[in-house]
């Protein structure tokens, strides 16, 4: 089966008897690099994947024709294209209607699902509340568990101290913390406040309930406010450490100024969003600028360190 959307109206090739989706990956891509080819390949490495909705957002010539050519010989891809640089929230809820399958597993551009990935995700969604979220664990190239792949309650005073490292500089501060990686893994499932947005599951009719993402967010910071939305609604956001997913990171052909300016604009709307008090909505307001600020000067500061922060 061959199907492919292009400036975002659907085509299909007639298909007889073709069984109902039971697990849909979407994958959301831009410029993302030589990380793209690696991705597909372990997305279509794993069998319990019946379908593979490809949301091109924009691409090299090369990448394009690269992707159109998958669509052509892989029965199980949907590619959609011609729509522009739309944000990955827009991108990732078209891919989300577009999907046929029960569950729905995102996939970040330049991350390789490990064996039996999948697998672990959906298990771990069984007779959850609705709507319910299952972020798997992220890690790094060398193995080491990804900063940001599971955390705490996100909040203004958190986000601050953390991108400012004070909360690890200083004793006093240590239990404003949100990340969760220098502790041990748990045995289990279990929940959790923020899950990454790298690698995650949701049952379809969940995530549609949820409305998707907020389309107001254009890159980073829908997955946070995704997980607040799934346990405001009485729902479950679950971290599940068997599900192993290698996210390489940084990778965009997109300048780092230009993608951490899109997350520091999107933590301001989260936090002011989220505010359900006029004191809380003024801190949000008045801390806007200085998160906004500390996001865009990140970059300079990877190199100084020499890792991300």
């Amino acid at each position: 089966m061959n199907r492919h959307v292009a400036h975002a109206e659907l085509t299909y090739a007639p298909v007889l008897n073709h069984p109902q989706p039971r697990v849909s990956v979407v994958m959301v891509v831009y410029w993302t690099g030589e990380a793209l080819a690696e991705s597909i390949r372990h997305v279509l490495a794993d069998p319990l994947v019946d379908e593979f909705v490809v949301v091109d957002n924009g691409s090299p010539p090369e990448q394009e024709e690269m992707l159109r050519e998958l669509g052509r010989r892989e029965p199980r891809v949907l590619l959609i294209q011609g729509h522009g640089n739309v944000g990955f929230a827009k991108g990732a809820n078209r891919g989300a209607r577009a999907a046929r399958g029960e569950t729905l597993v995102f996939v970040n551009p330049d991350a390789f699902l490990q064996h039996n990935c999948v697998k672990m995700l959906t298990n771990a969604l069984k007779g959850r509340a609705s709507p319910s979220i299952v972020g798997a664990c992220v890690l790094n190239a060398d193995g080491a568990e990804q900063r940001g792949g599971r955390r705490g309650e996100v909040t203004a005073i958190t986000t601050l101290l953390s991108f400012a490292q004070l909360t690890g500089a200083f004793r006093r501060l240590k239990g404003f913390e949100i990340h969760r990686e220098h502790e041990a893994l748990p045995r289990g499932v279990v929940s959790m406040p923020t899950i990454s947005g790298a690698c995650f599951a949701s049952r379809r009719s969940d995530f549609m309930s949820m409305g998707g993402f907020d389309e107001a967010y254009f890159l980073h910071v829908e997955d946070i406010d995704l997980c607040w939305r799934a346990r405001k609604m009485g729902g479950e956001v679950l971290f599940q450490p068997r599900a192993k997913v290698v996210h390489l990171g940084h990778t965009s052909l997109e300048h780092p100024v230009r993608v951490e300016f899109h997350k520091g604009v999107g933590l301001a709307r989260y936090f002011m969003k989220r505010a359900d008090k006029p004191h809380r909505f003024l801190l949000a307001a008045i801390l806007a600028p200085l998160i906004m600020a500390t996001a865009v000067i990140r970059p300079a500061l990877w190199k100084i360190t020499g890792r991300p922060i």
